[in-house]
This record gives structure tokens, C-alpha cells and sequence, in this order.
């Protein structure tokens, strides 16, 4: 299954009794904004809400890392979601939470997973249908694999600081990257991983907020020093738009990149890790 599909695919194919449409839809707490009620509101016809902060590991303070496999399955299935199903997520951005939830199955063992390029915003804009209120899906079963390789956490990273064995892409702005913007989170130092790359994940989209082609992509990837030949780690703020980059990449013809979950928020959070302005 391709990792990305059109409105127009979905619309052809959404009725079809394995295609599960899910709204993926998070936005930064300082905005203010409710994903929820936005979904409640409007929402494609037959979609679920995946709650990125509410299907997450509790145990830690970090925002939204992976849950356990048992509690992600039961989650999903929850949602009426099953493990022959072909899942579509999307946001009300574009290309941006989604691609979050679209790491996440695939982190679990689901390939059968897209993103809707465009999102609810160009579904909207063609007229297409949207519904609100909640929805009451019937349960299913789904049985989530853990696939690690997907997955870095602050071992691997550090430990690459001195292997560089793998190439590390930030997607947050260059401001950020630099230190001279500050952090959204409180408590968190500016700067960056070292030896880590920048590549803000708003420049790999058209101005309608689809994603950008597969050569437009890989001159971004080329202009920001990514050696697409080599090992790949994607991080960020706390793990959503690094998986921006994980589905671009993966449109290049990478789907073994790896994204750091507890991103910025866990090694900008620390003292003991380092940082390069």
C-alpha cells in the first residue's frame, strides 16, 4: 500500500468494508485549540478520532511517546480498528499530525497505512462530504508487532554521538535548530543534537499543504546534507513532525528510517546531554 493517497482515492474507495478513515489531528498546546471538538464538528464520513496524547505511555512526562504494544492494540481496536484493515489518517492540516499516527501503526506492524495528502483541509475545499457527532465504531481485533528498528530512544541517539553510524535529520526550524528561536515547551535549552542535520519539515510541502513530489523531496533531502544511502534517524520537538520526514523519506524509498521518539523534548529537557548551538 502506498504511505500516501489522494482525495480522490479516498473518496473512490472509503466505502469499501476494509478501508478505516482516521482523524489524526493534534495541534501544539499553546494554540489553544481542541482536536476533539474540532472532530466532532466535522469529520469525513466513517472516521474515528486517534487521540495522539491519549493513546500514549503514561508512565513518563514526556508528551505523547509510544504506549505499550498491548495498550496500543487495545486502544485501536477500541476504535474499530482491525489488523486486515487498510487505515487512512489524516489531519486537519495537511500532512503533519498524521504522518505521527501513520509512524505509530508502523511502529506496531501495520503497513496497511496512509497518509490522505492534503488532509481534511483540501477534502473540504474539493466539497467533498464531512459529518459530525461521535461516532460508535464496533470493536476489533488487532494485533500489534513491535517493530524497534523503527524506533530510537536516548540510548541509541547517544550512543550515536559517538558511532555516527546513523545520520540525524531535526525537522524543527532553523531557528530553533540554531537556539536563537525559543522552545514552544518550557524548560527546554535551545540548540541542537550534534552532527545532526536541519531539515524543517515545512519546506517539503506545496502551497496547498500537500507533500511536495518525490524529486522535489529528494532536492530537499540533498540540500539539507542527507546521504540517502546512509542510516537515517528523524527527530524533532516530541516526535510528530519528525515523522513528517519519516514519510517523505519513505516516498524516497526508505521505509526503515527510524524516528527518535522523546525528540527535543527529551534531550533538550536534560542536563546531561549535549548540545551544539
Amino acid at each position: 500500500m502506498d504511505a500516501l493517497v489522494t482525495t480522490e482515492w479516498l473518496a473512490k474507495h472509503r466505502d469499501e468494508p476494509d478501508v478505516r478513515v482516521v482523524d489524526g489531528t493534534w495541534h501544539m498546546p499553546q494554540l489553544g485549540r481542541d482536536a476533539r471538538a474540532e472532530f466532532l464538528a466535522a469529520h469525513i464520513p466513517g472516521a474515528v478520532f486517534f487521540d495522539i496524547d491519549a493513546i500514549a505511555d503514561h508512565t513518563t512526562t514526556l508528551p505523547h511517546m509510544l504506549p505499550s504494544a498491548e495498550a496500543f492494540a487495545a486502544a485501536v481496536g477500541a476504535l474499530g480498528l482491525g489488523s486486515g484493515d487498510r487505515i487512512i489518517v489524516y489531519d486537519v492540516r495537511g500532512v503533519v499530525s498524521a504522518a505521527r499516527v501513520w509512524w505509530t501503526f508502523r511502529a506496531f506492524g501495520h503497513d496497511a497505512v496512509a497518509v490522505l495528502d492534503g488532509g481534511l483541509r483540501t477534502w473540504r475545499l474539493e466539497g467533498r462530504p464531512v459529518e459530525a457527532g461521535e461516532p460508535k465504531p464496533t470493536p476489533r481485533t488487532f494485533a500489534a508487532r513491535p517493530r524497534p528498528e523503527l524506533v530510537r530512544d536516548l540510548a541509541a541517539v547517544r550512543a550515536n554521538l559517538t558511532s555516527r553510524a546513523e545520520q540525524v535529520v531535526d525537522a524543527r526550524s532553523a531557528g530553533r535548530f540554531a537556539g536563537t528561536e525559543p522552545e514552544p515547551r518550557p524548560g527546554l535549552r535551545g540548540g541542537h543534537i550534534p552532527a545532526s542535520l536541519n531539515l524543517p519539515y515545512e519546506t517539503l510541502y506545496r502551497a496547498d499543504g500537500t507533500l511536495e513530489t518525490p524529486d522535489a523531496l529528494r532536492a530537499a533531502m540533498r540540500a539539507a546534507g542527507v546521504d540517502l544511502a546512509r542510516p537515517i534517524v528523524t527527530s524533532c520537538g516530541s516526535g510528530v513532525t519528525a515523522s513528517v520526514l519519516a514519510l517523505a523519506l519513505h516516498r524516497l524509498g526508505r521505509p526503515d528510517v527510524a524516528v527518535y521518539d522523546g525528540s527535543w523534548s527529551e534531550w533538550g529537557g536534560r542536563v546531561d546531554t549535549p548540545i551544539a548551538p
